[in-house]
């Protein structure tokens, strides 16, 4: 897919922090705001795919900056936003895109399996949008949380209860934050992708599963999306074009989630 972007220019000035911002859908999201005119600080686990991440959006032209955080752990996500406005001076933007998910029928699923899922997901997400608050609430632009989610939350999701428990979490909890923190001039929105087929999910899943003809058949589009069709999604949210969404869940999904079909098994999206 061609790289296109939403208005050029259409978050310049903006400062944006991106959890899980190393590869996948995150580094999609994070090449599209540079191309915006963002400045971009991707946070996750590995700092050598950060580093090399971060390298590669200075070399398309945008200032990045990498930062090691877990999620699991709020004063990491904590430091990381007060490193990002140390650096930046504000923090506009914070994108809580950090996931965990594996596929695990729940009758064989351990505890540690579904702490470790819930923890990166619905409380790593509370972390992002805690820690962030008083600097989105400051913001020139009017702050702005997205938070990534998946409409099985909400349809149920065999194989992957965990990850369909913390999303449906956050689901909530960012309709929740629209409501309280809208008058702080925060807007605080989820995007719901499908199942993205340039992402190492998609191939291991479905692909190298020998599933993706069953997959795409749920999709009227008839493709897998792009992580740039999830990133122009956020640029959309967090531009001026956006002020006046908070509260929604965008669903980015080819349709998907308005075709149902009869499903023998279950795999996760992301």
């Amino acid at each position: 897919m061609t790289d296109t972007t939403f208005g050029a220019g259409a978050l310049a000035g903006r400062i944006a922090l991106i959890t899980g911002g190393a590869t996948g859908i995150g580094f999609g999201i994070a090449k599209a705001f540079i191309a915006a005119g963002a400045t971009v600080v991707l946070a996750s686990r590995k700092l050598d795919l950060l580093e090399g991440a971060a390298a590669e959006l200075r070399r398309l032209g945008g200032e990045a900056m990498a930062l090691r955080t877990d999620v699991r752990n709020y004063d990491e996500v904590a430091a990381t936003v007060q490193a990002t406005i140390d650096r930046y001076g504000a923090l506009d933007v914070m994108i809580a895109n950090a996931a965990g998910n594996f596929v695990v029928p729940t009758s064989e699923m351990s505890i540690n399996a579904w702490r470790v899922v819930i923890d990166i997901d619905l409380n790593g997400t509370f972390h992002c949008a805690r820690a962030a608050y008083d600097a989105l609430r400051t913001s020139h632009f009017g702050g702005r949380l997205i938070a990534i989610s998946t409409m099985r939350a909400l349809e149920g999701w065999p194989g992957c209860a965990h990850a369909g428990a913390a999303k449906a979490g956050i689901m909530s909890l960012m309709r929740t934050l629209a409501a309280e923190w809208g008058p702080d001039g925060i807007r605080c929105n989820t995007i719901a992708p499908g199942a993205i087929g340039d992402t190492e999910g998609v191939k291991k899943i479905y692909e190298d599963q020998g599933v993706a003809k069953r997959e795409l058949a749920t999709i009227p589009l008839g493709r897998f999306g792009y992580a740039q069709d999830i990133a122009q999604a956020a640029v959309y949210l967090c531009s001026d074009a956006g002020a006046y969404v908070t509260g929604t869940d965008l669903v980015v999904d080819g349709g998907r989630s308005r075709r149902h079909v009869r499903v023998t098994s279950s795999a996760p999206d992301r």
